[in-house]
């Protein structure tokens, strides 16, 4: 499946953005209440604490959520999802029953403890019918009305509808759905129960399904009937989510934004601070929850966050855009591709535009504020994450990390002219030892390098900005000098590119650097004013001598699209590499899509390996097992495979004369990295 979807053709990004509703919408909701105006918040116990969680520990979740403030924030519904039941679902009498041991006295003492902390309660079940085996709970099979009676008696706020055991029987979701969503209207104590439709069924990932079973089809009738619906397969697995699947649901999400208004919302799955992503990902996830109006429900064990997930989690200006009363979904302006941007109307009038940097580096990326919608020639921006308000004259920039992304408010500007827009760029290298570095070529340093480091400054205000300047400080040990002059002033629309020249000292340690500038600039009327950007440099392990095994050498990353890379075994290191019955004790297994990127120091001159899709593929089944691979020196493709199957493996010898930094990547061949396990066997440098 790609990884893109193309969701953003200007003339429905266009319709979105200036008027009250689309052209074409959704099926609307027939309900009389609307039940979650704004997106609903809380928390979820599947990522956090699995299946076996107990009541002690979900009223510990939920006194953290009062105690650290998100609670207050918006994060009001403890939900429990699969594994509350026991492992006798069901009473004689036909009644569902929580686990005896983990809940002794039922589930109505922790429903009244939630709501007793002032939040509300959340449950789950399955529309399908309860097949051992196959899934552990289900409503189906002539339970519908009798569950939804028992949630409402039971006092819950919410349901979550899996369907699990709905797959496995072979059931239509749209009517087993709407059956479940009347009998939760209809429930006997006339409760008011927020309906979060979860069908995860997506193909390849779940096998070959029709359209109509897949959860890239629930847009199509669940406004009509729930809150919420999830519209792609889960976003990871339990503490193992990475940022390339938060992107993939989301990109999932972003196909149908016209189902999305006040009361039900497209649902791209849990948020997920600490499970597998770093800060700046998950800041990213945050991101772009909040402009797609998604309901945001925090995956971890709150119990366990750091202050940083916590902050992220309840940014005050980010959960304004997710709460905008409009409900409007962002879309995209412009074209797909490593670099986006994404526009979401708000109800008073002004837009959220996000700058999404997909890339592995830091970038300074800028949208036209005609292109939202908006017009008039000033415009007011606020950054969401910053909370730093400037004025722009009609382009919003922003310095962006890699994986990161940037959140604008913006409005109409009205008075005397403002704080203008300046954008301070991150630190970037652009030259190692009087060698330009290619466009994506990664910024690794080794002892003994000197460096040139460029700090991009842009000024899209109305006023000039005098005297700029920056500083740029390295690790500790690092010589850092200026190179070259700074100008007087730049004119409202110029920029300037501020340089250093940086050394490394020779005996430096290998690992993670940083390299900070602060550029500051004068403002009539406004002072002083100064900016901090960051970025990460990494320091190089020495590199192979002599005829090296490289999956014996340190590299100094490596990612894999599941799970995570594996020496001399195939991914997941259940089994040895093996390809076409061939077995081979060295290599490295991967999934797509992967990068392993080591530090070669120009001092080899080959590498040799056997590439292919492991063995192990046949077991599981005929689809998927689809890859490329590339060889990258230095940001140049030295080697490109073309699409392999399970039935090729190709022996490869590439010539490193010069590289520095070697590049060994797997794509997923175009369909998705389902079932796509890659090896690297019989991987040797010689140097």
């Amino acid at each position: 499946m790609k990884r893109r979807v193309l969701t953003g053709l200007l003339c429905l990004a266009t319709g979105l953005l200036t008027t009250p509703a689309p052209a074409t919408a959704a099926p609307a909701p027939t309900r009389q209440q609307v039940l979650s105006p704004t997106p609903y918040q809380g928390w979820n116990t599947y990522f956090g604490l699995g299946g076996d969680f107990s009541e002690q520990s979900v009223r510990e979740v939920a006194d953290a959520m009062v105690e650290r403030g998100l609670a207050k924030a918006g994060y009001d519904i403890v939900w429990l999802d699969g594994g509350w039941q026991d492992p006798q679902p069901r009473t004689a009498a036909g009644d569902l029953q929580a686990d005896r041991t983990r809940f002794p006295a039922g589930l109505q003492p922790l429903v009244d403890y939630i709501h007793g902390k002032g939040l509300k309660a959340g449950i789950y079940t399955d529309a399908g019918p309860y097949i051992p085996g196959k899934c552990g709970l289900g409503s189906g099979g002539g339970y519908y009305q009798r569950d939804a009676d028992q949630f409402a008696a039971w006092k819950f706020d919410a349901v979550k509808v899996d369907f699990l055991c709905g797959i496995a029987a072979n059931l239509d979701p749209k009517t087993v759905y709407t059956e479940f969503a009347q009998a939760l209207r209809d429930n006997a104590s006339g409760r008011p129960i927020i309906f979060n439709l979860c069908n995860p069924v997506t193909s390849p990932d779940w096998g070959n399904y029709p359209e109509e079973q897949q959860s890239t089809y629930s847009w199509s009738y669940a406004p009509g009937i729930a809150q919420s619906w999830r519209t792609y397969t889960d976003v990871g697995f339990v503490g193992d989510i990475k940022f390339k699947d938060v992107l993939r649901n989301y990109d999932a999400n972003a196909r149908h934004p016209e189902a999305t208004g006040p009361g039900h919302y497209n649902d791209p799955d849990y948020l997920a601070p600490q499970l597998g992503m770093s800060d700046e990902e998950f800041r990213t996830q945050m991101t772009l929850w909040a402009a797609a109006a998604a309901p945001l429900v925090v995956g971890s064990d709150i119990r366990k966050l750091s202050q940083t997930s916590v902050d992220i989690l309840t940014n005050r200006d980010v959960l304004a855009i997710n709460q905008d009363r409009a409900a409007v979904q962002a879309v995209r302006v412009g074209p797909a591709g490593t670099t986006e941007t994404w526009v979401k109307r708000l109800a008073d009038g002004g837009r959220a535009v996000v700058l999404l940097n997909r890339g592995d580096s830091p970038r300074t990326l800028t949208a036209q504020a005609a292109a939202t919608g908006l017009t008039g020639s000033r415009f007011t921006v606020k950054n969401a994450w910053t909370g730093q308000v400037t004025e722009s004259a009609g382009t919003l920039s922003a310095a962006v990390p890699a994986h990161g992304a940037a959140l604008l408010r913006v409005t109409a500007a009205r008075g005397v002219p403002g704080v203008p827009h300046v954008t301070a760029g991150i630190p970037q290298v652009t030259q190692v030892n009087g060698a330009t570095l290619p466009a994506g070529a990664a910024p690794v340093l080794a002892g003994g390098d000197q460096a040139r480091v460029e700090v991009a400054v842009r000024n899209d205000g109305l006023l000039p900005v005098l005297q700029p300047k920056a500083q740029l400080a390295g690790p500790a040990g690092w010589t850092v000098r200026a190179a070259g002059q700074a100008p007087v002033l730049i004119a409202p629309g110029g920029s300037a590119v501020l340089a250093f020249t940086v050394t490394v000292p020779a005996g430096a340690a290998p690992g993670a650097g940083t390299l900070t500038a602060t550029t500051s600039y004068d403002v009539l009327g406004h002072g002083r004013l100064r900016q901090t950007t960051t970025s990460a440099v990494v320091v190089a392990p020495a590199p192979p001598t002599g005829s090296v095994v490289l999956s014996h050498h340190t590299w100094i990353s490596a990612t894999s699209g599941w799970m995570s890379p594996t020496v001399d075994l195939s991914v997941g290191g259940w089994s040895p590499i093996s390809m076409l019955g061939t077995v081979y004790p060295t290599g490295i297994g991967v999934a797509s899509p992967s990068t392993i990127r080591y530090y070669v120091g120009a001092k080899c001159g080959g590498l040799s390996a056997t590439i292919g899709l492991d063995d192990a593929v046949r077991n599981v089944g005929p689809e998927g097992a689809t890859s490329t691979f590339q060889v990258i020196g230095d940001g140049r493709t030295l080697y490109d495979s073309g699409l392999l199957t399970r039935d090729d493996t190709r022996q490869i010898t590439i010539d490193l004369t010069g590289v520095r930094v070697l590049d060994l990547v797997v794509g997923d061949g175009g369909d998705g990295g389902y079932n796509d396990r890659a090896n690297w066997a019989g991987l040797t440098a010689t140097c």
